[in-house]
């Protein structure tokens, strides 16, 4: 077993958003978190990458198997893209950045500052850097966006590569990613029980 998560309970700015979600993730697998806006993908992602602590229940996985990638691109904007690939793989400790720029299409503007990319190139240098980590469990916040179709099939592309290697992946979206082999968790069924006014009063005592 790759992650498990047990009777996960989240919160976002104190109020609870989810509760008592359960999963498990095995070498190969990637699972597809879904639901509306705000019901609490964002939060759960950055829970189990041990970024905010949970109200309740527990994550199971090797800290040095998570990484995780959310909205921000992560990237520095006077570095070249291939200097931003190289700067991430010396952090992990990996040496070889060539997968990374031929998964994501980036070797042509390999040279160019990354400040000097469209949203969907920065885009697809931010998802690049995930092949540079080693890391096995790799947690992604709604990850297409700003990718078109191109793009989109080179995302799925290199999923598809880290799972047939072992690996596996959590992503939550509403997006269509085009892995139909993912499975999918409906959060919805885990939606929290709304606070009431007691429920507040007693929150600030």
């Amino acid at each position: 077993m790759v992650l498990s998560v047990c009777d996960l309970s989240v919160a976002r700015g104190g109020i609870p958003v989810l509760e008592r979600v359960g999963l498990t993730l095995l070498p190969g697998e990637a699972l597809v978190l879904r639901g509306p806006n705000g019901i609490g993908k964002t939060t759960m992602l950055r829970t189990v990458a041990g970024l905010q602590p949970p109200l309740a229940g527990r994550v199971e996985a090797a800290p040095e198997s998570l990484v995780y990638a959310g909205h921000a691109d992560g990237i520095k904007a006077t570095l070249t893209v291939a200097e931003n690939l190289r700067f991430w793989s010396q952090v992990f400790g990996s040496k070889d950045i060539s997968l990374a720029l031929a998964a994501f299409g980036l070797d042509p503007l390999a040279a160019r500052p990354a400040g000097a990319l469209s949203a969907g190139q920065k885009r697809r240098l931010g998802l690049a850097r995930l092949l540079v980590t080693g890391r096995a469990i790799w947690l992604l916040d709604e990850p297409t966006v700003s990718l078109d179709a191109d793009a989109v099939a080179m995302f799925a592309g290199a999923v598809r590569a880290h799972l047939a290697g072992g690996g596996a992946a959590l992503i939550a979206t509403h997006i269509e990613l085009g892995l139909s082999e993912a499975r999918i968790l409906d959060l919805a069924p885990y939606r929290a029980v709304p606070l009431g006014p007691d429920d507040f009063d007693g929150a600030f005592l």
